[in-house]
């Protein structure tokens, strides 16, 4: 089993950057591929962005390329995810999942869930 917290959320206007991180605990976190998901209001969760356990593979939603840098320091058993030039259909809450090697952007193969964090961009 693997426990999983984000942090970062808050509310930022549009063009603003926020953070988020997730922080592991318990079987090995380099066994994991791990990945970000959103859920908006009245919307089904969807993928934003997942990494391998070496950051040798790593995939985008088109909605956030360019924008949006996932990353992991497997030292601090934690996955980050960077958003820069947030826009309002940004706003939902942010889920970090953890799945097995083949996890990449299936949110059905992802196992384990955090609890999720509020992200609110303004126009």
């Amino acid at each position: 089993q693997v426990q999983l917290a984000e942090s970062g959320g808050g509310l930022v206007q549009a063009g603003g950057s926020l953070r988020l991180s997730c922080a592991a605990s318990g079987r090995t976190f380099t066994s994991y591929y791990m990945g970000w998901f959103r859920q908006a209001p009245g919307k089904e969760r969807e993928f934003v962005a997942s990494i391998s356990w070496n950051g040798a593979s790593i995939y985008y939603a088109d909605s956030v390329k360019g924008r949006f840098t996932i990353s992991r320091d497997n030292a601090k058993n934690t996955v980050y995810l960077q958003m820069n030039s947030l826009k309002p259909e940004d706003t939902a809450v942010y889920y970090c999942a953890a799945g097995p090697r083949n996890a990449y952007d299936v949110r059905g193969r992802y196992n384990y869930w955090g609890q999720g964090t509020q992200v609110t961009v303004s126009s």
